[in-house]
């Protein structure tokens, strides 16, 4: 409950012992290591305040009355209900927010086809995603990702590279921050995600008359560029001037 994790109702257990003196029985509640070894009952017994979520017994006697097994049970439910109400008065409720600091597990789902693009050549590219993120990934034939770590920071990092790589590039959307990866005589290529980069033509790098796309952009800059049509050859043609035009408008 500390961590966040939601349940349907609090959950409190106990170990029940049994001590057998010939015809005398002995019940004991709450037993650490020395009653379990010396003892001929190890009863644990769990539940919520309507009634029992789990059992598990060890014996080193032959057959156990029915009035034994009742009074276990009841001498149980005793200690499980003082335990229960320590606990609620410590934490009535799970906490609102799961823990940043909590395992857990997510998954997205992609197009299978994009699968061997997130495990890269020779896992190459997986490698580096669970590398820097520190996550565990998991990937399903039928395009299940699942992303393990520690905390949501890791899993968010790694969710936002995978879909960077599966995502297609979309006509009319404003790519903000991308690097430019060669400046070339007639315009310029952009990385828009990775592994798809696009020309920026010369005439398409600003408002004013441009004489050499290297008056504006060298490699390694940082661009915003819009996505202005994808050829019938798959080529993507992208426009500086447009996405500023764009962002003036907003």
């Amino acid at each position: 409950m500390d961590a966040g994790v939601p349940l349907k109702a609090p959950v409190s257990g106990i170990a029940m012992g049994l001590m057998v003196d010939g015809d005398k029985t002995y019940i004991l509640s709450d037993i650490a290591d020395a009653e379990d070894f010396a003892g001929d009952m190890d009863f644990k017994v769990t539940g919520t305040t309507v009634g029992i979520t789990a059992l598990q017994m060890d014996m080193k006697v032959h057959g156990l009355p029915v009035t034994v097994l009742a009074e276990a049970l009841a001498q149980g439910k005793d200690g499980r209900a003082h335990i229960l109400r320590h606990m609620l008065e410590t934490m009535p409720e799970p906490r609102a927010e799961l823990s940043p600091y909590a395992p857990r597990v997510e998954s997205i789902q992609i197009n299978p086809d994009k699968i061997r693009e997130i495990i890269g050549k020779g896992g190459e590219t997986i490698q580096k995603i669970t590398g820097e993120t520190g996550t565990e990934i998991d990937i399903k034939d039928d395009g299940t990702v699942m992303i393990a770590s520690p905390d949501g920071d890791s899993i968010q990092r790694a969710k936002d590279w995978i879909l960077s790589i599966v995502e297609d590039p979309e006509v009319g959307k404003i790519y903000v921050d991308k690097p430019v990866v060669s400046v070339l005589d007639f315009g310029a290529f952009v990385q828009i995600m990775p592994g798809k980069d696009g020309l920026v033509h010369v005439s398409e790098m600003s408002e004013e008359r441009v004489n050499k796309p290297s008056d504006v952009v060298k490699e390694g800059d940082l661009v915003t560029v819009k996505l202005v049509a994808i050829d019938d050859r798959g080529r993507l043609q992208l426009s500086m001037k447009a996405a500023q035009r764009e962002l003036e408008k907003k």
